[in-house]
């Protein structure tokens, strides 16, 4: 899957990206201004997909003077399809939660961090997983621990399409990379979404001291 533009995995024209600006936006904006929060299309482009979903309805079109403005039409029939596609990279961030806040031996703090995070990537991106453990956990709660974390990267591959990439490391050692000042710390103050158990930045905070 597209980690910056899921919904391509079933609308891969610019179609998709269009419908995903507006579906995320209560007020019309100008076809320039979807442009620019497409980001990745030429003017042209994106005015003619304007266009032609008028035409269809699912977009409503009002003149103001000389410029045409754009919103959702939420009332057509096709709009909960397009809701679901547009959703996709929350629908994503929500089954993760609910599956990591399931486990039997407890998280101590899960997030997600880089192209997902930042709304990025490509259909070759990992997922990145930022889960933390206890340190005292026994030798049973640890294989318990490890079948967890496997069980979803299967998960989020059958989900995605995408490799998840754990990095399954315990409160001692993230303390430790916050000591040694890892490059990969700056990331997941910087980016970090937390997902299950204490925040990130509170816990990165608290392991500085």
């Amino acid at each position: 899957m597209d980690l910056g533009q899921p919904v391509r995995a079933v609308v891969p024209s610019l179609d998709g990206p269009v419908l995903t600006v507006l579906a995320g936006l209560a007020t019309p904006i100008s076809g320039r201004e979807v442009g620019r929060l497409v980001g990745t299309a030429s003017p042209a482009g994106v005015q003619r997909v304007l266009t032609r979903l008028a035409a269809e309805g699912v977009v409503h079109a009002e003149r103001r003077t000389n410029t045409v403005y754009y919103s959702a039409n939420r009332e057509h029939l096709a709009w909960p399809a397009v809701e679901v596609l547009a959703g996709l990279r929350r629908e994503l961030l929500g089954r993760i939660a609910e599956r990591v806040q399931a486990w039997s031996v407890p998280v101590h703090t899960a997030a997600v961090f880089g192209s997902l995070a930042r709304g990025e990537g490509n259909i070759d991106s990992d997922v990145d997983l930022l889960l933390v453990r206890a340190d005292d956990l026994t030798g049973e709660q640890s294989q318990v621990w490890e079948e967890q974390v496997d069980a979803l990267v299967t998960a989020v591959q059958a989900w995605t399409g995408n490799r998840a990439q754990p990095y399954d490391i315990s409160v001692q050692e993230l303390r430790a990379h916050v000591d040694a000042g890892e490059p990969i710390v700056q990331s997941w103050q910087r980016e970090a979404i937390t997902l299950a158990g204490r925040d990130v930045t509170a816990v990165l905070r608290s392991v500085a001291r």
